[in-house]
This record gives C-alpha cells, sequence and structure tokens, in this order.
C-alpha cells in the first residue's frame, strides 16, 4: 500500500473563485495569512450562513491559495477570469494529490490521445485503480465517492477545463501565465489539457 495518503477534503466546495480572489486581495495588502484569516471570520467576508460554514470555507480557500507564490498571486487578482480559472485549478491540484494525478493520468492523457470527453466512468476507472495502493480510498462511502466524483467535475467545469457535456476545453494559457507556472515545478503543466507543440509556440 501507498503511505502517502490521499487527502480528500475537498467536498467542502467547489473551485471558489470570487472567494479566493477577496483572500488573495487581503494578502496582497498586509503579506499575513493568519491576519487574512483574522479579518475574514471576524467580518464574514464569505457571508456565510453560520460560523462554521464559514471558518470551513476560509480554511479551505486559504489551502489553495497558499500553494500560489506572491508574483502569482498578483497576477491572479489582476488576471480575467480564465486566467484566475486556470490558477485556481493549478492551487487545488497542488492542494490534493488525488486531483493532481486526475489531471495528469486521466484528463490530459485523454486529451493528448484524442480522446474528445472526461466521463464518471472515467472518474470510476480511476478511482478503483487507485484504491488497490489507497486504502484510505475504501474506507470511503458510495454517497461520499459520488460527491467527490460531482465536486470534482464541477471545478473543472468552472475553470473552464471541461465543458456542460463533459468534453474536454484545450488550456489556453498566456506566455505570462505559462511563465510563472514554470517558475515552479515544470510537471505542473501536466495538470492542464496541453500538447508540447502548443506550448513550446506560446514560449517562443
Amino acid at each position: 500500500m501507498n503511505n502517502d495518503r490521499y487527502n480528500m477534503s475537498f467536498t467542502a466546495g467547489s473551485l471558489f473563485h470570487r472567494e479566493s480572489v477577496s483572500l488573495a486581495k487581503l494578502y496582497l495588502d498586509c503579506r499575513d495569512w493568519n491576519v487574512v484569516r483574522d479579518v475574514v471570520i471576524a467580518d464574514n467576508l464569505l457571508q456565510a450562513r453560520t460560523l462554521n460554514t464559514l471558518k470551513r470555507v476560509c480554511r479551505e480557500v486559504l489551502s489553495r491559495i497558499q500553494t500560489l507564490s506572491y508574483d502569482t498571486l498578483e497576477f491572479f487578482v489582476e488576471g480575467n477570469s480564465q486566467e484566475q480559472g486556470y490558477l485556481l485549478w493549478l492551487a487545488i491540484c497542488r492542494r490534493y494529490n488525488f486531483i493532481a494525478d486526475f489531471a495528469v493520468e486521466v484528463l490530459r492523457e485523454r486529451y493528448i490521445s484524442l480522446k474528445t470527453d472526461v466521463t464518471y466512468d472515467d472518474f470510476d476507472s480511476f478511482f478503483n485503480r487507485k484504491s488497490e495502493w489507497h486504502c484510505e480510498l475504501d474506507d470511503l462511502t458510495q454517497t461520499t465517492r459520488e460527491k467527490l466524483r460531482q465536486i470534482l467535475f464541477k471545478m473543472l467545469r468552472q475553470a473552464d477545463l471541461l465543458a456542460v457535456n463533459n468534453t474536454i476545453n484545450a488550456a489556453m494559457l498566456s506566455p505570462r501565465l505559462l511563465e510563472l507556472i514554470l517558475q515552479g515545478d515544470r510537471r505542473d503543466l501536466l495538470y492542464f489539457p496541453v500538447n508540447e507543440s502548443y506550448l513550446r509556440r506560446i514560449a517562443r
């Protein structure tokens, strides 16, 4: 069995686009994640109905955007909606190894193999393969498994990587966004449905 357990806590929500932009702006102003958390909770900046929901969403959003560098966060808050979606997808993949593996082994692999879509069956096959090496997946109920699948596909659609009919949308990375991603780990590019010829073209 794999000792590197998957964290499967992403049922807390989907892409959290608006919330992520708000918290990133706060961080750029104060450069202190603890201050960001305190302000969000004190002023209910996320307009949550209960304190528990507020804390849960704040914790989830912060755990994702903290994976992005300061320069990337600056680009994030100034970028267009599509660029922001891509960066949130990158942050989610950095946060959750299960989603990262799905992005590389299913989403990108199907794209470069000229498959046009990703289906629930693809997710189920991937999940079953991983459960052979990750016993924590066997502990999940069928209801939780279906919820995880639903949330993951929702994230992909909100990040503009999957159409409503589950057709794969090729990622249109701008040169500046590509440069920022490459400042980290080049393997991060594998989280996106892009091919090498496209990357070489925009990198010129």
